[in-house]
């Protein structure tokens, strides 16, 4: 079973949350994480992003892959 970095959605209609977790890549969208690696929160302008840079390495030592949009973030960010 690989484990996956990727956004799992929290908040309410309309207005979206998003934690930055590590979790098996077979979980559903919102099951339960591995650990939690930080959070993003686009309704501010700019969006606010906050990830563990320490943490988001131990699991990519790990093996652990980055999805598409949390690979996006992470270069935005700089880490």
């Amino acid at each position: 079973m690989s484990v996956k970095v990727r956004m799992t959605r929290s908040g309410s209609k309309k207005r979206p949350f998003y934690h930055i977790v590590a979790i098996n890549s077979d979980s559903r969208r919102d099951g339960r994480p591995l650990e939690f690696l930080g959070y993003y929160n686009p309704n501010t302008d700019p969006g606010t992003l906050n990830i563990d840079a320490e943490k988001l390495k131990a699991w990519q030592e790990k093996g652990a892959e980055l999805s598409d949009t949390v690979r996006t973030l992470v270069k935005k960010l700089g880490k």
